[in-house]
């Protein structure tokens, strides 16, 4: 009988909430009971949540993934040295993922991805994208697909 690695046999946990001075937390709430529909243990911060504690609370609950929105175009600034925090803190492997209205300069939304994906993360998702999205690639990112 094969033995199943100790990730694959717990539930996956991911820390969710808005980042920054951003209020708008009605997308998050959204993704939130679609990751807990879709079995993952979520740890909601709710909004006005600044990257010290979203690494904090990641660090306390060993979550796999930090998944963070932002609607209010601030996040090049709220999100600035993200990565390395998190490697600081002994999270370098933990997963990034940011979506929603991320900055208010008119560029392109691949220049947009660009700049968050060298800020350190992993996945970058413009407004309006689904949950379902979001839950396949954790899934996938997390090796459970």
């Amino acid at each position: 009988m094969q033995v199943e690695s100790e990730k694959a046999r717990r539930q996956p946990v991911v820390v969710l909430g808005t980042i920054g001075w951003d209020a708008h937390i009605v997308g998050a709430w959204v993704l939130s009971r679609a990751l807990e529909n879709a079995g993952f243990k979520v740890i909601y911060l709710g909004s006005l949540v600044s990257v010290e504690e979203f690494i904090a609370a990641a660090k306390e609950t060993g979550a796999d993934a930090i998944l963070i929105s932002s609607l209010y175009g601030m996040a090049r600034i709220d999100c600035a040295g993200i990565r390395e925090k998190c490697y600081e803190a002994g999270l370098g492997h933990i997963l990034l993922y940011i979506g929603g209205i991320l900055i208010t300069d008119p560029e392109e939304w691949e220049e947009t991805k660009k700049i968050f994906e060298a800020e350190g993360f992993n996945r970058v998702y413009p407004p309006a994208t689904k949950p379902a999205t979001a839950i396949a690639d954790l899934r996938r990112d997390l090796g459970l697909a």
